[in-house]
């Protein structure tokens, strides 16, 4: 199976859209997964003007490349986490800096507009994040009881019930890039969000291997428990490095610090099993695009992106539709 190899350009966002179109299509992409940030896609223009979405379309055709899915991760971190401090302040128009609430309603807003606007530009995905009220409970101590934790999934839903409704008008899908941080980060944790929105039909998975091996969920298992929820995948890698000094949550250090206990590494440079996720959405029938997500504090970034391009194309491989014995059968 040859499927689409796209990159995320979350981690481009410096650099100009036309920018990006032209190393991507140098490098010998297939398409882009775009932004919502930075001058990639901006979702409220996208929502309003179908104009705005075909000129998008049409700088990404004169490029020879697609889209399959636009991310809004940054917006929807708003909408549930508790009280969107000055770390987030980056997200949402300068206006509402120090704002928490006002830029939870920007977010609700802005994962509104990503549906209308994914819609406009003709791809049935918006990757993103949800953020979470509970995330910092992660460790129960001070002791938290059940109803602290059902609280967290019983805002959840009161917060997204409403977005994955107009989605599902609309006939698009939303994906939670399953992460801490998140109101889901693993199996356990995903199997209550569906549960706390009743299993909407518009609610499923953008499964990112990375999030997961470092953790120590098998990301197999992972799309075995959600085979008709992986609504898109991203590729991108970890590696843990502990060492008996520093510890699995990274110790207040920052990413690229060679004292962490893990890292995100360039696919193929880390611990994840592509070979055995890939016959996994083999067997689920995961025709959809493999985006990579290209984050690698110790490696050159373009030398990088060229480099997970090359190693994704060598382990997508289709199901096989025959027993490999069969050629003895009489």
């Amino acid at each position: 199976m040859a499927r689409k190899v796209t990159i995320f350009t979350g981690q481009w966002a410096d650099l100009t859209l036309e920018d990006v179109c032209r190393k991507m299509q140098k490098f010998g992409y297939d398409g882009l997964e775009l932004a919502c940030w930075g001058d990639h896609f901006d979702v409220f223009e996208g929502a309003k003007s179908k104009k705005y979405c075909t000129d998008k379309l049409a700088l990404l055709k004169k490029y020879k490349l697609g889209c399959w899915a636009i991310s809004n991760h940054l917006a929807g971190q708003l909408i549930c986490d508790p009280n969107n401090d000055g770390r987030s302040d980056g997200f949402a128009p300068a206006e509402l800096k120090g704002k928490g609430e006002k830029q939870r309603e920007w977010g609700v807003k802005s994962m509104l507009a990503a549906g209308k606007a994914a819609k406009n530009m003709g791809v049935k995905v918006v990757n993103g994040f949800t953020g979470s009220s509970i995330w910092h409970l992660f460790y129960s101590f001070p002791p938290v009881g059940p109803k602290d934790i059902d609280n967290g999934f019983k805002y959840f839903a009161k917060m997204f019930k409403p977005i994955l409704d107009e989605y599902k008008k609309l006939g698009i899908k939303f994906a939670l890039e399953v992460h801490p941080t998140e109101i889901a980060y693993d199996i356990y944790t995903a199997k209550r969000a569906l549960e706390a929105i009743d299993y909407h039909p518009a609610f499923g998975f953008n499964f990112d291997p990375s999030h997961l091996v470092w953790q120590g969920v098998d990301p197999v298992k992972f799309i075995k428990a959600f085979p008709d929820r992986i609504f898109h995948c991203h590729v991108k890698d970890a590696a843990v490095t502990l060492d008996g000094e520093s510890g699995i949550l990274s110790s207040h250090l920052n990413f690229g610090d060679a004292r962490r206990g893990w890292d995100f590494r360039s696919p193929g440079h880390g611990d994840v099993d592509f070979e055995a996720i890939v016959r996994e959405l083999n067997r689920i029938g995961y025709a959809g695009p493999l985006s990579i997500e290209w984050e690698d504090c110790g490696m050159d970034r373009e030398y990088g992106a060229k480099d997970a391009l090359q190693f994704t194309r060598s382990f997508d491989f289709g199901a096989s539709n025959q027993q490999f014995d069969s050629v003895f059968d009489r």
